[in-house]
């Protein structure tokens, strides 16, 4: 009976303990608010699991980026042609109270005259000089070309920052050079045949005495149509032959990627050094040791660059007046300056993203036959409404391309003749073949006005439709 009195005592002292632990945690509870306990409790769990810092980067990487929806072309709107060539006036000429003009030292006559002079001594040791830097280089290489190169050989410029310039061009202006289209061609008309043709020309030691050198002064050499490979290809060949000189530019800030470390490190076999002349001197008649080397099987390729900063501050004047506007994003169209709505100028801006003729080629090269047609549907619809409508014009043409929403069509009415041509059997069909254009922007869409739907148009205006189209056919 000891014995069990004792554990009664037991028991009743732990329930004590219990009932006085309780009364201390509801005290706790009373004292602390709730989102605090909270807090105590994560900062508790915190303390036993020790965060690593694999965990703190899929933590970090977990939450969602904030992105703010003020884009700056919404929100300043575009110069028109009036106002941007009144700023340049200003700046060119330093009108104003606070705007002072700005000019590079080279484009001093004495800077010129040292560096003109250094230009065709690297040109004669047999590298080939390209020109970065801030500011149009189109007048300052064109004067280099005119008193210099002019006098020591012959002088092709290229503009191929011109929309309307090809590779071909340049080939065909070269080969206007008295002699070349004399030798024969090795094999078909291609621009690789053409340019082992200039190559070999201007490489012979065989009747070599008088012939002068070539020099190329390419105006943007990061051109689109200098960029494809066979282009590419075919410049490297010239650039390593003897007595073929170019002097080239580039704008663009990821243009030295062009250009791998092999080819801007090759250096010509046998460089044949021109004539050195001076602005004053009369063109020299003088002749040089004609080099050893022969027509190549397999010639090296590659292009030699000395690299020059040609930092001239000028403006893009004349480049970017053969621009196409309705390919630059944010550019204006001409006429009076409207107001845009912030929030539908983004919707639209998503929607009908600048597209060139160049993108709208290679979307059109990766999709299938059927999207092709459909395509071509879509287009040859949009031509016929931009003819009409300048035909009721009287032949007017440029204001009423600027909107080619109103030369669309409906989407109804595109399912109906897709299905009488056999594009799309169904809507599911059609609404797959539109998805790949409609992704990448060669297709928009907008809701149509009194009751026509959904309309689809091309942003394309009419030479660049056309053209595209003309390649379809082509291919």
């Amino acid at each position: 009976m000891q014995h069990l009195g004792d554990d009664d005592d037991n028991v009743s002292s732990n329930d004590e303990q219990e009932e006085d632990l309780l009364d201390e945690e509801s005290d706790f509870e009373e004292l602390v608010p709730r989102g605090k306990q909270k807090a105590v409790e994560e900062d508790d769990q915190h303390n036993l699991i020790v965060e690593t810092a694999f965990d703190a980067y899929f933590t970090h990487a977990s939450t969602r980026s904030r992105t703010s929806a003020n884009v700056f072309s919404t929100l300043v709107p575009p110069l028109t042609a009036e106002e941007y060539n009144e700023g340049i006036e200003s700046a060119t000429k330093g009108k104003g109270p606070h705007l002072k003009p700005l000019h590079s030292r080279l484009l001093s006559a004495s800077s010129r005259e040292l560096l003109f002079s250094r230009f065709m001594s690297e040109l004669g040791e047999g590298f080939n000089l390209l020109m970065y830097g801030y500011g149009s280089k189109r007048r300052v290489l064109n004067d280099f070309a005119t008193d210099y190169c002019s006098k020591a050989g012959h002088v092709v410029v290229a503009n191929a920052f011109h929309p309307e310039f090809t590779f071909k061009d340049l080939l065909s202006s070269i080969e206007q050079i008295p002699g070349i289209l004399t030798q024969d061609l090795p094999g078909a008309s291609t621009h690789e045949t053409q340019s082992k043709r200039i190559s070999d020309f201007f490489a012979s030691s065989s009747s070599s005495k008088g012939r002068r050198h070539l020099y190329l002064i390419i105006h943007n050499i990061d051109a689109a149509p200098l960029r494809a490979p066979t282009s590419k290809s075919c410049l490297a060949l010239l650039a390593l032959t003897p007595r073929i000189h170019i002097v080239a530019s580039l704008d663009h800030i990821h243009s030295p990627l062009l250009f791998s470390s092999s080819q801007s490190a090759a250096r010509k076999p046998h460089p044949s050094p021109p004539p050195s002349p001076s602005p004053s001197s009369p063109p020299l008649g003088t002749t040089h040791p004609a080099p050893t080397s022969t027509p190549n099987s397999n010639p090296a390729r590659g292009f030699a660059w000395l690299w020059h900063d040609l930092t001239t501050l000028l403006p893009y004047d004349f480049e970017l007046a053969y621009a196409d506007r309705t390919a630059l994003a944010g550019a204006h169209g001409g006429g009076p300056r409207k107001k845009v709505d912030p929030t539908a100028a983004a919707a639209a801006a998503m929607q009908g993203a600048a597209m060139t003729e160049t993108a709208a080629l290679h979307i059109l090269a990766s999709v299938t036959q059927k999207a092709q047609k459909l395509f071509v549907l879509i287009a040859t619809t949009q031509l016929e409404g931009i003819e009409e409508a300048a035909a009721a014009q009287e032949g007017g043409t440029g204001a009423h391309e600027r909107d080619l929403q109103q030369f669309g069509i409906a989407h109804d009415i595109l399912f109906t003749t897709a299905r009488d041509s056999f594009i799309a059997t169904n809507d599911t069909a059609l609404r797959s073949l539109l998805g790949e254009f409609r992704d990448h922007g060669l297709v928009v869409a907008a809701p149509g006005t009194a009751g026509m739907g959904e309309v689809l148009w091309i942003p394309l205006r009419k030479e660049r439709l056309t053209r595209v189209l003309d390649s379809l056919k082509v291919e």
